[in-house]
């Protein structure tokens, strides 16, 4: 059957459970869940879509990247799926999982989103601060020293994260070791210094990434780096590959774009074919993400409300994706 016939029929069976009172066993779908606001619109986008919609019943579950991929593994319902992965972020998972076990599956819908560095914009522009070299100044670096120990702090991640090994490579082989350091906190830590830093009108720089609520909330700036040409400027070793990952690797370059998309278990897709089809057809954009992250991260909305409001005022685009 056809995904528009099959998710027609899903949309008027779910209908008619619902206003019969039916006992039937209703499907437990249980979605990843990150703090993230940017994380959070998307995971209440398809709880809505799940629920109201197609009559699943949703659990969310908190769980980093290895727990979600592990989950979506073993497809025992644990965790089915992925609200937000990240290419090549996430490469090592999508090779075992994806290309390899074959136990994981990808939405080929994906949307584009990007990483850096970024400071706030009235001290980009007060100091001149443009690209990333000139985090290196130690005219600048001493505006970014917090705590008085001559250096100043970089935030680059989380540990854990892909991304701050990768943050950890590009600001040695930027040259900004010599007068700063790294700070690696969890993000909510990251948003509270950050938030302290522009009540005060005080130097920050760190990790950035889009979509994300910072940009319009804080007025930060992305701050210039080499092209990413493809030849050669980019040579990341994991750990898993090297001990030695560290020495081994050089990073001169920006990041890639990053692919963003939903994964799922395939063994959710003999359990409630009607949610994977739907996760198939899917298709975000970095504009409205990053809308709805701002909505919930700076101005306190529920991440439910938030997508619930989106979705009435987009009917075409939704019924769309259910193929109506």
């Amino acid at each position: 059957m056809q995904i528009k016939k099959l998710l027609r029929v899903a949309v008027c069976t779910g209908a008619l459970l619902f206003a019969s009172g039916s006992s039937m066993a209703v499907e437990k779908i249980t979605l990843n869940d990150n703090p993230y606001p940017s994380f959070q619109a998307i995971m209440n986008l398809l709880i809505v879509l799940f629920e109201e919609r197609l009559g699943y019943q949703v659990e969310t579950k908190p769980a980093d990247n290895a727990v979600t991929y592990a989950g979506m593994h073993a497809g025992k319902g644990d965790i089915d799926i992925h609200c937000d992965a990240w290419i090549p972020n996430q490469k090592d998972f999508h090779k075992k999982y994806v290309l390899e076990e074959k136990t994981v599956a990808y939405s080929d819908k994906h949307y584009i989103g990007s990483s850096g560095f970024c400071v706030p914009g009235y001290f980009a522009e007060e100091h001149n601060v443009k690209t990333i070299y000139d985090l290196a100044r130690p005219e600048v670096a001493k505006l970014l020293d917090t705590d008085g120990n001559g250096k100043g702090e970089i935030w680059i991640g989380r540990t854990g994260w892909i991304a701050t090994n990768e943050n950890m490579i590009k600001t040695r082989d930027y040259g900004l070791l010599g007068n700063n350091e790294w700070v690696r906190v969890a993000p909510g830590a990251h948003y509270g210094a950050l938030k302290e830093a522009i009540k005060n009108k005080k130097g920050y720089a760190g990790y950035c990434w889009k979509p994300d609520w910072v940009w319009d909330a804080f007025g930060m700036v992305q701050l210039e780096e080499p092209e990413n040409d493809g030849k050669g400027c980019w040579k990341q070793v994991t750990q898993k590959e090297d001990p030695d990952w560290f020495k081994n690797s050089k990073i001169t370059c920006a990041s890639a774009p990053k692919t963003i998309q939903f994964a799922w278990s395939k063994a959710l897709e003999a359990r409630a074919p009607l949610a994977t089809q739907l996760l198939a057809n899917i298709q975000l954009d970095i504009d409205t993400v990053t809308r709805w992250a701002y909505e919930v991260g700076a101005e306190k909305r529920d991440p439910r409300e938030v997508v619930s409001d989106w979705i009435a005022a987009n009917p075409k685009r939704v019924d769309g994706w259910f193929g109506m």
